[in-house]
């Protein structure tokens, strides 16, 4: 039988197990030997699974050798990091649906960084945005802070380009593999971002960007960060989603303020009402871990 490791990654390529339900079958099984010997019934029963789900998922247990030359291919583009290792990152650990594998490219200390910031915000940022995050990020940058974000348009790309110009360490985390980064025009600072910081996802390297893969993302962009920055938000953002997370897992949330005419910051404002810290300089957020 595989060791722990291997069998984690093999059933993490099984069409058919989510992740809730692999969580689920490591609490009653930690070892994670059981399913390689079951027949398609005992799937079924085992894990609440529909019969032709079951069924397809012991049929690809049938074909572990594959899957394990799939791995084998990943492993010459990326470092693959699961939650059975030693050097998987603390604070994913103690967030609700921690990722159970991690590729990565980079440099994976970071990952433990402190102390380190999510800055996240509208895809469609303002004129204002850049200035904004310019005048709060570059002086955390200085003092050593580890900036994290998603590669997105707006916002994210402002805060990764900015980390990168002032010689700072900055992780994005992607919501596909590396092989389909999205969106295809941050190819450049993606590639730029894993040769002097660190670039992570949950996803194998030849999975395409689906939608709900970026709300999934957003809980590895706040669990591996010691707080959350929202620099611009609209009313009904995805960047609240992010916040949610961070709510969720404990983590301190710090919000900018802005014009009351733009659009752009309404999501901001409410967020200030609600609890989040207001940010007008670094030093509101540095006096939080000083």
């Amino acid at each position: 039988m595989h060791e722990l490791r291997d069998r984690l990654l093999i059933l993490q390529r099984i069409q058919g197990l989510s992740r809730k339900k692999l969580h689920q079958l490591r609490k009653v099984d930690p070892l994670l030997t059981t399913i390689f010997t079951m027949s398609p019934q005992e799937i079924e029963s085992f894990l609440q699974l529909k019969q032709q789900k079951a069924l397809h998922v012991y049929q690809q247990l049938q074909q572990i050798d594959s899957i394990q030359g799939k791995i084998r291919d990943d492993e010459n583009i990326a470092n693959i990091i699961t939650i059975e290792d030693t050097d998987y990152p603390k604070r994913l650990r103690e967030i609700p649906d921690p990722p159970l594998v991690l590729y990565t490219i980079g440099d994976i200390k970071l990952l433990n960084a402190n102390p380190s910031l999510s800055v996240i915000g509208t895809r469609r940022p303002s004129y204002e945005a850049r200035d904004k995050l310019h005048e709060v990020l570059t002086p955390l940058i200085a003092v050593g802070y580890t900036i994290v974000s998603g590669l997105a348009y707006g916002i994210d790309s402002f805060a990764h380009e900015r980390t990168l110009e002032y010689d700072g360490k900055t992780i994005a985390v992607l919501g596909s593999g590396f092989k389909h980064i999205y969106p295809k025009e941050n190819i450049t600072l993606c590639r730029e971002i894993a040769r002097k910081g660190l670039v992570v996802s949950e996803y194998a390297p030849h999975t395409p960007p689906k939608k709900y893969h970026f709300p999934e993302r957003n809980r590895i962009i706040s669990g591996i960060s010691q707080g959350t920055l929202v620099v611009e938000a609209t009313e009904r953002s995805g960047t609240l989603i992010t916040v949610d997370q961070a709510l969720e897992q404990g983590k301190e949330v710090f919000a900018m303020p802005g014009s009351p005419l733009l659009k752009q910051t309404v999501g901001c404002h409410q967020l200030i009402q609600d609890g989040a810290k207001l940010v007008i300089t670094a030093t509101d957020i540095y006096e939080e871990w000083v």
